[in-house]
């Protein structure tokens, strides 16, 4: 049986709503930055944060320079990690693997 959805008054509605805005802001800029070569993939698994730990393993590795929508799948499959974990889900191995494949650059 599911738990019902509590309501939430106009300004409770307004702060998740700003909330959610700012995280997804945050997400962008993380993963842009990841694509542009200005952090690592290490950085991104070792951040302790809403905005890293509530990604998609999928985006990430899509936000990865040359790597596109098949290739992301095609690892993520040869990983054994579903498209729909989040970095938050993933293992200690898991982790480790996809450093291994995707070595930080110079």
């Amino acid at each position: 049986m599911s738990t019902p959805v509590p309501s939430l008054t106009s300004e409770q509605r307004t702060e998740a709503l700003a909330k959610a805005a700012r995280i997804r802001k945050e997400r962008s800029e993380m993963l842009a930055a990841l694509k542009a070569g200005r952090i690592s993939l290490p950085d991104v698994l070792d951040r302790d944060d809403d905005t890293a730990r509530q990604t998609r393993a999928l985006h990430l590795l899509q936000s990865l320079p040359g790597v596109g929508k098949v290739r992301a799948r095609r690892h993520l499959i040869d990983l054994g990690i579903s498209e729909t974990r989040r970095l938050q889900g993933l293992g200690e191995r898991q982790r480790e693997r996809l450093i291994k494949l995707f070595p930080p650059q110079g």
